[in-house]
């Protein structure tokens, strides 16, 4: 089983795709874990990446699907994976499909989790607030910079996911339990 999770930031792709790890035995798959690991060991990919993250925008597509690419074929993803937050552009999505279709793999869902965005950024305090470590992206600045982003460049991308009939909405409002309860239901 693979699916891709789609949400603004904060909207708890990391806490559903938790859940469904565990529950199917599959690999998530996080753009943002996998740069954030880049930055952490301070490669040379991670140093370029850093001033990027730190002003909330997104990292080019090429280095994006080159990650991606090396990560879906990796063996702990031969019974599945979830992408977290990817494709966050319509040309990723294009360039994933691409991608997938020479690797003979088929994405079987998108669920895109539907959240107000003052509830994220009570979340996102919240989470910075509770975390020992916590994100350089947990601020509220930041985060409003990457919700306009996600609206400006990850929008187009549920409209093509939409138009292909693989688009299911989960209302992201609703307890934990209820969106994962959801989430169960269409997979």
């Amino acid at each position: 089983m693979n699916f891709i999770l789609f949400g603004p930031p904060g909207a708890g792709k990391g806490t559903q795709a938790k859940m469904l790890i565990d529950k199917f035995n599959i690999v998530q798959i996080s753009t943002g874990n996998m740069l954030r690991d880049e930055v952490h060991s301070e490669s040379e990919l991670g140093k370029s990446a850093k001033s990027i993250m730190d002003r909330g925008d997104l990292v080019s597509d090429n280095i994006i699907i080159a990650m991606i690419n090396k990560r879906i074929q990796m063996s702990d993803c031969n019974n599945g994976f979830i992408l977290d937050g990817f494709p966050r552009t319509l040309n990723q999505a294009i360039e994933l499909d691409g991608l997938l279709e020479d690797l003979n793999i088929k994405i079987d869902n998108v669920i895109q989790i539907e959240v107000d965005e003052n509830l994220l950024l009570e979340r996102i305090n919240k989470r910075a607030s509770e975390n020992e470590s916590i994100r350089n992206d947990d601020n509220s600045s930041i985060l409003k910079n990457r919700i306009k982003v996600y609206k400006k460049d990850t929008v187009p991308v549920i409209d093509y996911y939409r138009n292909l009939k693989k688009l299911n909405t989960i209302n992201g409002m609703q307890s934990i339990q209820k969106v994962s309860q959801d989430i169960l239901n269409i997979l």
